[in-house]
């Protein structure tokens, strides 16, 4: 049969587990990328596709 543990030693096992889990959530979300990689500059005026193109429709 199993001894019985003291309540002082269960409430130590708990607060190691508790910070255990803590300090494994705070690894966990820094984990990611260090930065956010620049958006690239916006595309000149003339570089950009117009909204109709005369040559796509067809006049009868």
């Amino acid at each position: 049969m199993l001894a019985r543990t003291r309540t002082a030693e269960r409430y130590a096992r708990a607060l190691t587990a508790a910070v255990a889990a803590v300090a494994c959530l705070l690894l966990a979300a820094n984990a990611g990328p260090t930065g956010t990689a620049p958006s690239p500059p916006p595309a000149p005026a003339r570089d950009t596709v117009p909204d109709t193109d005369p040559l796509a429709t067809v006049s009868r």
